[in-house]
């Protein structure tokens, strides 16, 4: 009859040291965007033209609103960024603008400054729902 092999038994390991994770700080979370509290500010819709201190501005589509939810708490801020026509002058121009980014128009700068309404956790507003306000700085 054959005899039955035990199983070899190996000693456990000795424990191994591994390195601690460095600390990676999270950025923390974005602030709710605030109302704009400046100057004041010229406001139009979705289709809808506006006389901006020289620029006639209509905003023509709502290309991007990733902006941070009041409520949540968002690694990244957002942005909102909106297709609009410009009209001056010297004819008409079609630009996507950045809100908070100034862009150059004739000797001056025009900026989108503010959104309304702003987003909500779980539901983003109908694009023709926003209201854009316009400034601009200079003079043509």
């Amino acid at each position: 009859m054959p005899q039955e092999r035990q199983p070899q038994r190996y000693p456990e390991p000795p424990p191994v040291a591994t390195p601690t994770p460095a600390y990676e700080p999270v950025a923390s979370p974005a602030p709710p965007s605030q109302p704009y509290s400046g100057p004041p500010l010229a406001y139009t819709r979705i289709g809808e033209t506006v006389f901006v201190d020289g620029p006639k501005v209509t905003p023509l589509s709502l290309i991007e609103d990733s902006r941070c939810a009041q409520g949540t708490q968002c690694v990244w801020a957002g942005r909102l960024k909106v297709r609009v026509r410009v009209d001056l002058g010297s004819g008409s121009h079609k630009l996507d603008m950045t809100m908070g980014e100034p862009i150059q128009v004739a000797d001056g700068k025009l900026l989108l400054l503010d959104a309304l309404p702003g987003p909500t956790a779980g539901s983003r507003p109908a694009p023709l729902a926003y209201q854009f306000g316009f400034r601009f700085m200079g003079g043509i």
